[in-house]
């Protein structure tokens, strides 16, 4: 039983995610780390966050969190097959395994879902993150 009525008439609403928080032990290193993979830049901070742009009008906002262990989340961003290998080269220049699988078993590889490319690596707080050249296929 759903606790908010569904009004089949009513205009369908557009919401685009503008920013996230991502809990880290060290705000600048995880930043760092991943606008490096990416081939991004570190923003200025604001406030206790410090935000990696990605460029489609979304942030990433690290903040620190060192008073409990943090839980890993996973975040998959779509990039441009043009830049996916300088990626895959970026996180061997920095010795970081990649996968081609979320359950990170088969490493040093990459996926062809959907016909692209993927992989999944983690990044220093152990959140799952992953590159895609093309997106999930949703029914």
């Amino acid at each position: 039983m759903s606790l908010i009525p569904h009004a089949p008439e009513a205009p369908a609403t557009i919401a685009h995610l503008n920013h996230t928080a991502v809990y880290a032990r060290d705000r600048r290193l995880s930043a760092e780390f991943l606008a490096a993979v990416l081939g991004l830049r570190v923003g200025a901070p604001f406030g206790p966050f410090l935000p990696v742009d990605l460029g489609n009008g979304v942030t990433l906002d690290y903040y620190e969190k060192t008073d409990e262990p943090i839980q890993s989340q996973h975040y998959a961003f779509l990039v441009p097959e043009e830049q996916f290998d300088g990626m895959i080269g970026r996180l061997e220049a920095l010795g970081v395994t990649y996968y081609a699988d979320p359950n990170h078993t088969r490493p040093g590889q990459v996926n062809d879902l959907f016909g692209g490319r993927g992989a999944y690596f983690a990044d220093p707080d152990g959140h799952n993150m992953e590159i895609m050249t093309r997106p999930y296929a949703r029914p």
